[in-house]
C-alpha cells in the first residue's frame, strides 16, 4: 500500500517496478560517473587499478540485470533480455580479465563486441518497457552503445589507442541512465 496525504492506494506492479528501475538507473549512473572518472585517470596503460575496473564494470552490469530481472514479472518480455545480458556481461568480464594480458588492443575489441551487443539488447529491453514510460533515452543509450562497440572494436587496429574512450563511453551511458530516471520519476507523477 502506498500513502500520500493521508489517503490509502494500491501500488500497481507497474509502479513497483518503474520505482525500482528508477533507483537502479541512478545507481547506475552514480557507479558510472565514480568508474569513468577512475578510469580516465589510469586510461594510459593496462595496470593494477585499470584492469580490475574494466573487469568490474560488466559485472556490475551482471548485478544490475539480476536486480532488474527480480523486479520484471517473470512474464515480461524484457526478462529475456536481460538473460542475455546477464550471460553477455559475464562473459564480457571474463574476456577482460583474459584480453588485458595481451593488451590495450585486445581489451578495446572485447569490449566493442559487448558494447554491440549489450546495446541491442538494451535497445531491445526499452522498447519492450515503452509502456512504463522513461525509456526513450535507454532506447537511444542502446543505439549509441551499438555504435560506439564498432568504433572501439576500430580503434583497436590504430596505434596508440588508449582506454579514455571507454570512460566517455560508461560516464554518457551513465546520463542516459540518469535522463531514463528522471523521466520514470515524471511517469510515475512523483515531481
Amino acid at each position: 500500500m502506498n500513502s500520500r496525504l493521508g489517503t490509502t492506494t494500491a501500488v500497481t506492479p507497474a509502479t513497483d517496478v518503474s520505482s525500482t528501475l528508477r533507483k537502479l538507473y541512478l545507481l547506475r549512473f552514480a557507479f558510472a560517473a565514480v568508474w569513468a572518472a577512475l578510469l580516465f585517470a589510469t586510461a594510459d596503460a593496462l595496470g593494477p587499478l585499470s584492469v580490475p575496473l574494466l573487469v568490474l564494470y560488466p559485472l556490475f552490469d551482471v548485478a544490475c540485470a539480476v536486480v532488474d530481472v527480480r523486479s520484471a514479472r517473470a512474464n515480461d518480455g524484457p526478462v529475456r533480455g536481460l538473460y542475455v545480458n546477464i550471460a553477455l556481461s559475464t562473459l564480457t568480464g571474463i574476456g577482460l580479465a583474459v584480453a588485458a594480458t595481451s593488451g590495450i588492443p585486445a581489451v578495446l575489441r572485447v569490449w566493442g563486441v559487448w558494447a554491440v551487443t549489450a546495446g541491442l539488447v538494451q535497445l531491445a529491453v526499452g522498447a519492450t518497457r515503452r509502456r512504463l514510460g522513461g525509456q526513450w533515452p535507454m532506447i537511444a543509450g542502446g543505439a549509441i552503445s551499438t555504435l560506439a562497440g564498432a568504433s572501439f572494436f576500430a580503434q583497436a587496429g590504430k596505434d596508440g589507442a588508449g582506454l579514455s574512450s571507454l570512460a566517455g563511453y560508461a560516464f554518457l551511458g551513465g546520463v542516459f541512465f540518469l535522463a531514463s530516471a528522471l523521466r520514470l520519476r515524471r511517469a510515475d507523477g512523483d515531481v
